[in-house]
């Protein structure tokens, strides 16, 4: 089976800084992929590259059959890929239906004229987009909500709405930097839920970073694991909490081992 997802020794450097070196990884259809490590290793630098928001300094992104170099930035969306982002993105004083409204752009088709006179063509993708958002609000359990002003929302429903507007946008991968931070144990079951579903039931290929590791080892069929902008290890959940390298990575040489080991896991949030 062809990745849907290549990155072949991607590099990334600000001045004299490398944020990232020859990272290379694939992500084949259907799967939920994790990326962890600690602060600073370079897990949201290597999403920036493969969403378009930053261009490599060296290396390439092959998705779905096209390398991402001849991709322009604006159209990242509109191939098929998806994105939700650490910090909160969302226009605060629009209502969630508004919000999720916005991931349809991609979709439109229509000329300036149709849009003024509201006919035709424009009519119609009005009704799709509306009939669209409406399924995934239901899919999210966010009905309650859907008229409600964003930024009147708990941070927990926000993100939910974050994840809407994301799905909007209909991706082929859908790449979800660290989702659950800041959330409680039941809003992180769900989302943990939500993305299995995503996977599941819509056949969206997930790539995530994450820190919640109750989350990544429960769902990811696979983990990559950055330190200092290289990846260091990648394999099965089970593998890689066992292996050392990810275990020094977190908690620290070989005293961290040990200690991650006897509380029976070798990472740690």
């Amino acid at each position: 089976m062809t990745s849907l997802l290549a990155v072949d020794n991607i590099s990334k450097s600000f001045g004299g800084l490398k944020a990232v070196a020859d990272v290379s990884l694939t992500v084949m259809p259907g799967e939920i992929c994790s990326v962890i490590g600690p602060n600073g290793a370079g897990k949201t630098t290597l999403f920036n590259m493969v969403s378009g928001v930053l261009r490599p300094t060296a290396g390439r992104i092959i998705f779905n059959g096209t390398d991402l170099a001849g991709v322009s930035s604006s159209r990242f969306a509109a191939i098929g890929i998806g994105r939700t982002f650490q910090n909160l993105a969302l226009f605060k004083h629009g209502t969630v239906v508004e919000n999720i409204l916005t991931g349809r752009h991609t979709h439109l088709r229509s000329s300036v004229l149709d849009a003024v006179l509201f006919f035709g063509r424009t009519r119609a993708e009005e009704i799709d987009a509306r009939r669209r958002v409406e399924e995934i609000i239901e899919f999210l359990e966010i009905e309650h909500i859907r008229d409600a002003i964003v930024g009147t929302l708990s941070y927990g429903q926000q993100k939910r709405v974050e994840l809407a507007r994301a799905l909007a946008c209909e991706p082929k991968l859908l790449l979800l930097d660290e989702m659950v931070s800041g959330m409680n144990q039941e809003e992180t079951e769900d989302i943990a839920r939500f993305v299995l579903d995503i996977r599941d039931e819509l056949g969206i290929t997930v790539l995530m970073i994450e820190h919640e590791m109750r989350i990544v080892m429960d769902i990811s069929d696979r983990v990559h694991v950055m330190n200092f902008g290289r990846k260091i290890a990648e394999g099965a959940p089970e593998e890689v909490r066992r292996d050392p390298a990810v275990a020094e990575a977190y908690l620290g040489g070989h005293r961290g081992q040990r200690a991650g080991q006897k509380a029976g896991t070798d990472v740690s949030a």
